[in-house]
Formats: structure tokens, sequence, C-alpha cells
């Protein structure tokens, strides 16, 4: 998974365009790659910013009759009491930190990655910027939840993202993730983190996915968060 191993294939990658002094780590939703976001964000590229996402690994997932698709981790279910897939949450969240590291040793700090993800993915990078001693430059969030969120039970629970800017977005007419999964999860987030740097953007009509106007808030939050050092 992320390329941590040899069997799992490598993210997809759009480099930067000059030197790279920071990078955007962004995760798939349920049975997707990261090609796919990979060709999105290359549309919304900052000059200076690698973009990185990773390919989850091939899993039975409950919610699916048991097929096997890229999952980060196991969904039981949708509804607000579902049970959840606890070590596999953390086992994911584990390797997303590896691959943070990894970034690390390749020159760029923490705190000028962004992390992020649709659905399931942005689901991931919440619970591991809560769970990360890494400090980050931001957290964007599409369509998501947070999972385990009844582990952070107050503020002291995050250690190293309490001032983490996060941008949250949901569609409107969403009928996977409702809407309200989304107004939940920030309400959360805010007992949780400085209230004052999340952002929670609603779309009209729009279902489960993006639109062109959410993909122009997503880099004005990237260029905001990583701007030019040199």
């Amino acid at each position: 998974m992320c390329g941590n191993n040899m069997s799992a294939p490598l993210p997809a990658i759009v480099p930067a365009a000059r030197k790279a002094t920071a990078a955007v780590i962004f995760l798939h939703g349920l049975g997707d790659t990261g090609h796919g976001w990979a060709e999105a964000l290359a549309g919304i590229r900052t000059p200076h910013v690698k973009y990185i996402c990773p390919h989850a690994p091939v899993m039975p997932v409950s919610l699916n009759m048991n097929m096997h698709m890229p999952s980060w981790f196991n969904i039981v279910g949708l509804s607000p009491d579902a049970a959840e897939d606890e070590p596999g949450i953390k086992r994911a969240a584990e390797n997303i930190k590896a691959l943070i590291d990894q970034e690390v040793k390749n020159g760029i700090p923490s705190h000028r990655i962004v992390l992020g993800g649709f659905s399931q993915g942005g689901a991931l990078s919440l619970y591991t910027a809560l769970t990360t001693h890494q400090e980050l430059a931001g957290v964007v969030a599409l369509s998501s939840w947070l999972p385990l969120r009844s582990s952070f039970a107050q503020p002291s629970s995050v250690v190293a993202n309490k001032d983490v800017a996060v941008l949250q977005c949901h569609g409107e007419a969403d009928p996977l993730v409702p809407l309200v999964f989304g107004s939940l999860t920030v309400e959360k987030l805010k007992t949780l983190i400085n209230p004052g740097n999340i952002t929670f953007k609603t779309y009209p009509r729009m279902q489960h996915t993006s639109c062109p106007q959410e993909m122009i808030d997503i880099q004005e939050f990237i260029e905001k968060r990583l701007p030019p050092i040199d």
C-alpha cells in the first residue's frame, strides 16, 4: 500500500513543474484508484507543489457484499451507528503517516504537506490528521466523515494539528454520504481543533462527486496553505 511494500503499485504522481517545496497527498474513494484524482489535481496544479495520489489495497468490503475492491479499510455500513473497522482504519492511518514520513525524508517538511481525500479517502485523511504527531499544512475532506469519532472524546486527543486548517466540502444532494454526515463532522471537528480554521462549503445539486467550483475552492486552499518559498 502507498508504495510501502513491493507488491503494491506506486502512487500516481503529478510532479512539480519546478523544484518541489510542498506536497499534496490525496486519497481516493472506495473502489477507485489514485489515477483519476491525479488527473483532476493536474488541472489545478501549483508549480512548486508535488501531488501524490496513492492507491488503496484491494480487499473484501462488507458494504458491497464482500466484493474485492480498492479500499483503505473495510466499511460495514454507512449509517451513523454502523460498526467500524477500527483495526483497519488505524492500520491505514499508519500507512499514510509513513507516506508523509517518506516525503519528509525527501526534503519536504510535514508543515508543507496538505493531506486530503474524497469520501473514504477524506475520512482517512481526517482521522490521520487528528492522530498523527506530524504537523500538517492543511486537510481537505471531500464528501466524507470522521471515522471512530467517539475515540476523540476531548481536544487533548489531538496532538500536533490543533490549529490545522481544514477545508471540508460536500454536495447538498449526496445520496451515498448525506450532507448531514458532513455537518455533524464539522461540529465534531470544532470541538477538537481551532474552529476558526475550519471552512465548510456545500454545493447545490452536487451528488457524490466533485464539481468545477469545488476544484477552484481546493486550488485556492492549497495555494493559501502552501505558498511559494523561493
